[in-house]
């Protein structure tokens, strides 16, 4: 399958959404890596797995500055295994069940590591709330029938990845940032989900009127 083919079946799985800007940089890269799993059969449903078991390492082994390569392996698993499915012929509805229920317990460890790391726990626990509530409401919305993807906030997966990563640098060179970071990445999280919701009150009202 080829990159406009791809493409094609990605936007036609997320309800005709628009391929341009970030979201196509994001899913050309992940074009370019899924390809060789794809050749070597590695299933999708495996890669979401593989996604929490580094996630966990992630947490065990947050302080040490080599967990850096465990946490974008547990990025990279669980942000190739839908284009995986799609390249492969594998895309269900039960594969992205699993794969939703993959990235929400990866990124629990995430946060867990982040506490580990010397970030308050209500802070930590807030900004977790936020972003899980977030991708909530776009689960929900979806499930109202309204598929598309408009929006890309300030506070997406790889962000949050971020945060964790320069906060375990941060750690391992004795630098007091953790809170910092973890507070900023919990307002960024609250501004991200004001966004979502805001879009899709606004999306679904536009539908609600057209019904009307």
């Amino acid at each position: 399958m080829n990159r406009e083919n791809y493409f094609a079946g990605w936007s036609e799985l997320h309800g005709g959404a628009e391929i341009s800007g970030i979201v196509k940089a994001w899913l050309t890269i992940s074009y370019r890596i899924s390809r060789p799993l794809v050749s070597l059969k590695i299933s999708p449903n495996a890669l979401s797995l593989l996604g929490v078991v580094a996630a966990i390492f992630t947490y065990t082994e947050a302080k040490h500055k080599y967990v850096i390569a465990i946490l974008l392996l547990s990025l990279l698993s669980d942000g190739v295994d839908g284009t995986v499915a799609i390249l492969s012929g594998k895309a269900s509805k039960r594969g992205a069940m699993v794969d939703a229920i993959c990235d929400r317990v990866g990124e629990t460890f995430w946060a867990l590591a982040l506490y580990k790391l010397g970030a308050p726990a209500w802070i930590v626990t807030s900004a977790w709330l936020f972003a899980f509530t977030q991708e909530y409401a776009r689960a929900r919305i979806a499930g109202l029938g309204d598929y598309r993807i408009d929006i890309v906030t300030i506070a997406e997966r790889p962000v949050r990845a971020s945060f964790l990563a320069v906060a375990i640098v941060a750690f391992d060179l004795k630098i007091a940032a953790v809170t910092t970071l973890a507070i900023v990445w919990a307002l960024q999280q609250a501004v991200a989900l004001v966004m979502v919701m805001r879009s899709g009150y606004n999306r679904l009202s536009a539908t609600d009127s057209v019904s009307d």
